[in-house]
Formats: C-alpha cells, sequence, structure tokens
C-alpha cells in the first residue's frame, strides 16, 4: 500500500506492496485484530532488497540522508537551555529508534529540530528492517481527500489502513489549526487507533500540546504511561512577533543600583519612604519571585524601572521573562487572527499564561473593549489561581480599576497573592526635563 504519488517497481511483493507487512483479516475482538505482522515475502529477500523495499515504502525520500550520526547535539536553536532540551531529546530519540514501543511525542518551537529527530528515527529503523512510514499530518488529510478521486491509484481504505496499522508511524508537524471537522475526525481516528492497539508512533506537535483538544491531548501526553513527550526548545513565538523581549538599553539603564530612592530635591519624607520600600521590596521578589506586586503611581514615578530591574535580575539567573506594554500586548494578541501571521492566538497565548514570570507594564492605558477586557481578564484569572509570580504597573488607583475593570480589580485586591506598593513621588521624567 503506497500513496499515490509514490514510485511504482516491479520488484515489490503483491501481498503487501514492499512494506514486509500484512494486517490479518480476522474479526473484532480478535488478538491480532488491527495489527500488523510479517509477510512471506520476509523470508526470501536478501537484506538489501528489503532494505531497498522499505525505504521506498517509507516515504522518506530525500529524507534519507538524515541519521543520528550526523546530529549535531547542541541543536539549532541558540539558547543554553533549548540546547540542552535538545540533546535530552536526541537521546531519548536514539533509545526510542533501538526498540520501537509506545509512543514518543516531540514538541517545541518552529526550527528546533522535530522533524529531524523524527526522520532520523524513520530511518534507524529502516537500518534495523524494520518498516516506517513518515509522513507529514496536512499531506496525509490530502492523500485521503485525493483517494476519494475515481482516478485515484489506490483506494481510500488502503490508504488509511497503511497510515493506521503501518508498524511505526511517524506523523509529523501535527495540529488542528484551521481543520476542517472532516479532517479533525481522520486525524483523531488514527492517533485513536494507535494509541488502543499500543502501536509504536512518533509525532512532532509545533508548540505546547495545551493547544490540542482535551481528547487527543490525553493520548499523546500518555499519562498511563504509554508515551513519552519531549520539549526540544523553549516556545519562542513572542520572538517571532518581537515580543516579550526587553531592550538591552533598558536593561542596562533601569537597574536597582541607579534607581533612585530619594525621588529629587522636591521630594516629600513620605514620598522618599515610598520609593524606598517599593525598591526593597522588589529587590526582594527579583531574588525569588512568589507572588504578585502591583506598583501603583503617577507617571515618571518609577514603577517601569523597578520592573524592568527584576525581569533583568530573573534574567541573569536564567529564568524566563516575558515583558509587555499592554496596549501593545492586545495589538499583538490581534494579530495572530490573520491569515499571514508566523504564530497562532493559542501559541502566544498560551506563553503569556504560562511563563516564569510575566511583567504587564501600563495596565489601564489600554483602549477598554469589551475583546480586551475578556483576554486581560483570562491572563489575570489563570496566573492568579495558578499563583505564578506577575508584576503589574499601572496609573490606576484600585478605585478607578473597580469602576472600569471590576473583574480584573476583583483578582488584583487580593491580599493573599498581590502586594500592592503604591508610590508617591515626584514625575522625575519632569524634574529631568526641567534640569
Amino acid at each position: 500500500m503506497l500513496l499515490p504519488d509514490s514510485e511504482p517497481s516491479t520488484d515489490l511483493c503483491p501481498q503487501c506492496n514492499g512494506s514486509g507487512w500484512v494486517t490479518r483479516r480476522v474479526h473484532i475482538g480478535h488478538p491480532e485484530f488491527g495489527q500488523a505482522v510479517p509477510c512471506t515475502c520476509q523470508e526470501t529477500q536478501d537484506a538489501d532488497t528489503r532494505a531497498a523495499a522499505l525505504r521506498r515504502y517509507s516515504n522518506l525520500g530525500a529524507l534519507s540522508r538524515i541519521s543520528f550520526s550526523t546530529t549535531d547535539l547542541v541543536g539549532p536553536l541558540s539558547d543554553a537551555s533549548s540546547r540542552q532540551m535538545f540533546s535530552e531529546g536526541a537521546a531519548a530519540a536514539a533509545r526510542f529508534a533501538e526498540d520501537p514501543q509506545a509512543w514518543l511525542v516531540l514538541t517545541g518551537p518552529s526550527g528546533s529540530g522535530k522533524t529531524h529527530l523524527a526522520v532520523a528515527i524513520a530511518n534507524r529503523c529502516i537500518e534495523r528492517n524494520q518498516t516506517a512510514f513518515f509522513i507529514v499530518a496536512a499531506d496525509l488529510l490530502d492523500h485521503l481527500r485525493a483517494a476519494y478521486s475515481p482516478d485515484s491509484p489506490v483506494s481510500y481504505d488502503e490508504l488509511f489502513e497503511q497510515v493506521r496499522n503501518v508498524p511505526v508511524l511517524i506523523l509529523d508537524d501535527f495540529s488542528l489549526a484551521n481543520a476542517t471537522p472532516w479532517a479533525q475526525e481522520k486525524l483523531f481516528q488514527v492517533i485513536n487507533h494507535r494509541y488502543n492497539n499500543a502501536l509504536p508512533t512518533v509525532v512532532t506537535v509545533r508548540g505546547p500540546l495545551q493547544r490540542l483538544d482535551d481528547a487527543l491531548r490525553t493520548r499523546l501526553e500518555g499519562a498511563d504511561g504509554t508515551a513519552t513527550v519531549v520539549q526540544l526548545g523553549n516556545f519562542n513565538s513572542r520572538l517571532v512577533m518581537g515580543i516579550g523581549e526587553i531592550r538591552t538599553e533598558m536593561l542596562q539603564r533601569m537597574t536597582f543600583e541607579n534607581f533612585d530612592t530619594t525621588g529629587g530635591a522636591n521630594a516629600s519624607p513620605a514620598e522618599q519612604e515610598s520609593l524606598d520600600r517599593a525598591m526593597h521590596t522588589a529587590q526582594t521578589f527579583a531574588a525569588e519571585p512568589e507572588g504578585w506586586l502591583l506598583f501603583n503611581g503617577p507617571r515618571g514615578s518609577g514603577k517601569t524601572h523597578l520592573a524592568v530591574a527584576i525581569a533583568g535580575e530573573q534574567l541573569r539567573r536564567g529564568s524566563q521573562v516575558f515583558f509587555a506594554f499592554v496596549p501593545t500586548l492586545l495589538d499583538h494578541l490581534r494579530a495572530t487572527f490573520s491569515p499571514d501571521s508566523p504564530v497562532g492566538y493559542d501559541e502566544l497565548f498560551e506563553q503569556i499564561n504560562s511563563v516564569p514570570l510575566l511583567v504587564l507594564d501600563d495596565l489601564g492605558a489600554e483602549s477598554s473593549t469589551a475583546w480586551a477586557e475578556e483576554k486581560l481578564y483570562q491572563i489575570i484569572v489563570h496566573r492568579h489561581e495558578a499563583r505564578l509570580p506577575t508584576v503589574i504597573t499601572t496609573v490606576s488607583t484600585i478605585d478607578e480599576l473597580e469602576d472600569t475593570k471590576s473583574r480584573i480589580a476583583s483578582r488584583l485586591v487580593d491580599g493573599m497573592v498581590v502586594d500592592w506598593l503604591p508610590i508617591a513621588a515626584p514625575n522625575y521624567r519632569d524634574q529631568r526635563r526641567r534640569g
């Protein structure tokens, strides 16, 4: 059973079409129902003929050149943590290839090496005389649609059974984004069949598994020990969209060392005390983030300076930080709905929700639309309930937030989680301009 556009060959076994495996016609409930078993042709083929047949069947084409021996273990991403993830993922993939059992799920951002390792597994299976079949999920759906055509050289049932029952399936770039109900149903049938029959499967998924439907995610995560999930790199949709990062100039300028707690010549003792308290609380938080900090005060009082200083300290310690000016963040979330967006809304939204430290700068400056309010509320609720460290700056008082953003304010007044740090100090930007 070959894909419609596969190259035909006259030396293929008429029973298995060169795969070396067949599916027995047995009744439902039989121990071998849905299982692929060795074809009788395997007993007569020499090693070279067998390897050539397996390679034709694999659908790898030019990808046959990829192997573990030629894989650079530092991986394609530049950051240290992603390199470590790739090295560990390559080791897990190599172990799987030597004895394919259960499932291996490779996740990560685009360009993290998922397909490379999946193809290396397929090629190693072929070297070990084991049948493997590689296909991109979107291509599979195209071939299944084409199989309905009267001119198709292969029937829909033959192609579908090939993918469902091949001894080792490598399903690349699995996604339900923009998939029709029919496409979602077909992909679920493949996943569910192989899951229920414990057929060795490798799946690559771009982005976190949380983006997938619960029924699919539970099978891919394999909580019952049927699957191993390996992440190959830090999800970097924010980098693709140019958000979440702090400019080097800001990190160099806004540090704890150069934060002025005097408030200038005109600051009162009470104002200086508020600055001093805010800085010391921020330093304690930066050393070990726990709970939330909310800096509230007039513009130019140092709120963003302290937020950036906290983020800078965490970045130096190797932690992940997402820094966002709230109005710009909402613009980027809207942009993900465009057909030309390099990333999906769910992928970016999940990163904002789950990043170890989130900094939301200037809450309340955004356009107060129902959509913006809903997105902010979802972020606040998720991180509040998960107790994920978060820093917020705002010029609004709690009374103003309760008037304009009552649902968000109800989370921000939780004294068990949120530490309000009011800063009463003159506008240092205005003082610098006058000076």
